[in-house]
């Protein structure tokens, strides 16, 4: 019981901590309230480092969520990690993870903001390299180096925030929106941004940080690393003032949303589907922000947290029923064994899917419709509906492998009940996902939307649905001869399956090429000339030519002569020779 008490203590905490969070999210928004806290930490001379904190509305809900979701994962992480020996440190990265996350939401200084940011960024790399194999090490490097990018494009643009003479960016929104310098902190952001929520072309960590545990992978697909870049985003979308830079977000984080899409269809491993389709939500969650609806973003970001975690944690108990195996090629019929798990997974992936009256539901409706009635290009109109049909297409296609096919395991197999604290932690998730849509939608939208739209245009969601939905039933049925037509276009599948190359060119393209390049510095300089010139090198050097000298030196004068002596009868004898 000893190893237990950590996971109780946060779960209770946080829950708790959460529940005061909602309370405090409602007081504020009804009294339209913003607060901030500004501590001295330093002050000498003209100067004073401060630690501000920011509540607003928006701080508390997402901290209200990410709690929730954290809390009800560390109660998942009691059984699922039972068999782990140090449970307590897994539960120490995960808080880590949690609190770097809410010291980035409650910062309006950009330097507060550089600590949560890269707070994720290392206890992610701690968490991906958690099962220490090759693999493992290999998706943590990727991750680290991915997201290192994104920290030096932070660290970027505090040194270009220098010129206004502080860092708190919250007091810049009202002016100088034109100004050279915030032209250049916009396009610095919003790499930044691109970084961490894994836009084309740093897309590839996303799917390798599934190396991680099944609890992480709730926790970072949901509310806490993933969601950071669109997050700041949000919070910088005023001064976001350059139309070129949000034009190409907007192409990019579509062409994001159609390629995972794709992926996901072709991918076999239950995790990385799921890490597929939360890479198809961000980038629509980022192609929203950059066609100015910040509001709309952050309510698909907290509907889209809600039903991911669950998602996760129905795939975490599969996974574990399935005696570690992820791939749902073999799996089948599951819906006979773990009824309430299915049950899980089956609104979760409608919710994802957008299915009326779930979580998703009210906050892609309201994008998709949003869209429809912006003045858009047809390649960007037909990228959003189109990765919203291959959503419907991938969501159903897991569930026939999953609950319908036939069960292809092994011929003797033990397929269990699940863990009942399982089930306590996802039922709450559960709850949440079929009520969070519509409480979301009265608390932060107070006044009605009125879209009007043509009949044709009003349905094209559902035309676009049920295309999807009949297209993942065929393809999920197919027999065993129909499989031959993807040989004949094998190229093309490895191609759309690999997410267009991405995983080979950000690990051989970039990062390979970075530390082969990085390792012959440190061996043709830093081990090489520089030992041999400076420090040590260079010591021995001068210990050498001073020793000689001052063996001249301290000796009498009868050397010299003696080697005058020498020289002459040298110089001498040449003579001789030369005559």
């Amino acid at each position: 019981m000893q190893k237990y008490s950590i996971c109780f203590i946060s779960f209770f905490f946080f829950f708790l901590l959460s529940m005061i969070m909602f309370f405090f999210t409602v007081y504020f928004i009804m009294n339209n309230l913003i607060i901030i806290v500004e501590w001295e930490l330093i002050s000498f001379s003209s100067m004073s480092v401060v630690m501000s904190i920011l509540l607003d509305w928006m701080s508390l809900l997402f901290m209200m969520f990410v709690l929730m979701i954290s809390s009800v994962v560390i109660f998942y992480s009691k059984v699922y990690m039972s068999s782990e020996l140090n449970l307590n440190r897994f539960i120490m990265l995960v808080l880590m993870f949690v609190f770097s996350m809410i010291l980035l939401i409650i910062s309006p200084n950009l330097i507060s903001i550089l600590l949560g940011w890269d707070g994720l960024g290392l206890v992610s790399y701690c968490l991906v390299i958690y099962y220490q194999n090759i693999k493992s090490y290999n998706a943590g490097m990727l991750t680290a180096l991915s997201n290192r990018i994104g920290d030096v494009f932070i660290l970027l643009t505090i040194s270009w925030m220098m010129n206004y003479g502080s860092w708190n960016y919250i007091f810049y929104m009202d002016f100088m929106l034109n100004d050279y310098y915030m032209t250049m902190i916009s396009m610095l952001i919003i790499m930044a941004a691109m970084t961490k929520s894994a836009q084309i072309p740093f897309s590839s960590w996303l799917p390798a940080a599934m190396a991680a545990p099944t609890p992480v992978s709730a926790l970072v697909h949901s509310s806490t690393l993933v969601t950071a870049g669109v997050y700041l985003l949000i919070r910088f979308n005023d001064l976001l003032v350059n139309f070129f830079f949000l034009k190409i977000l907007l192409v990019l984080s579509g062409l994001t949303m159609f390629m995972s899409g794709i992926s996901a269809n072709y991918e076999f491993d239950l995790k990385k589907i799921i890490a597929l389709s939360t890479l198809s939500q961000l980038g629509l969650m980022m192609s929203v922000l950059s066609m100015g609806f910040p509001n709309l973003a952050f309510f698909h970001l907290l509907t889209h947290a809600m039903f991911k975690a669950l998602l996760f944690m129905c795939a975490g108990v599969i996974i574990h029923m399935m005696n570690d195996i992820q791939d749902i090629r073999f799996m089948g019929g599951i819906s006979n064994f773990i009824p309430l798990t299915c049950l899980c997974m089956n609104i979760s992936n409608m919710a994802l899917c957008g299915i009326p009256f779930l979580a998703g539901f009210y906050s892609k409706d309201l994008i998709l419709e949003m869209i429809s009635l912006s003045n858009l290009n047809f390649f960007i109109f037909l990228l959003y509906y189109i990765s919203t049909g291959l959503t419907m297409f991938y969501s159903f296609r897991l569930m026939m492998y999953l609950m319908v096919n036939d069960f292809n395991l092994l011929s003797v197999y033990n397929l269990y009940d699940e863990s009942y604290d399982m089930l306590k932690s996802m039922f709450v998730l559960l709850l949440m996902s079929v009520l969070s849509g519509s409480i979301l939608m009265w608390l932060i939208f107070s006044y009605p939307y009125m879209i009007y739209l043509p009949f044709n245009m009003k349905f094209m969601v559902i035309y676009v649905s049920i295309m999807g939905i009949l297209l993942g039933y065929l393809i999920s049925n197919m027999n065993i001869y129909s499989i031959n037509k993807y040989l004949k276009s094998y190229n093309l599948s490895s191609f759309l399956c690999l997410m267009w190359f991405m995983p080979n060119l950000s690990t051989y393209g970039l990062n390979f090429y970075f530390l082969k390049y990085g390792e012959m510095l440190l061996k043709k300089i830093d081990m090489g000339w520089l030992e041999f010139y400076s420090g040590q090198g260079m010591f021995l050097i001068l210990k050498k030519y001073s020793m000689s000298y001052s063996l001249l030196q301290v000796n009498n004068f009868k050397i010299y002569l003696f080697s005058f002596i020498l020289w002459m009868l040298w110089m001498l004898m040449i003579m001789l020779m030369m005559i």
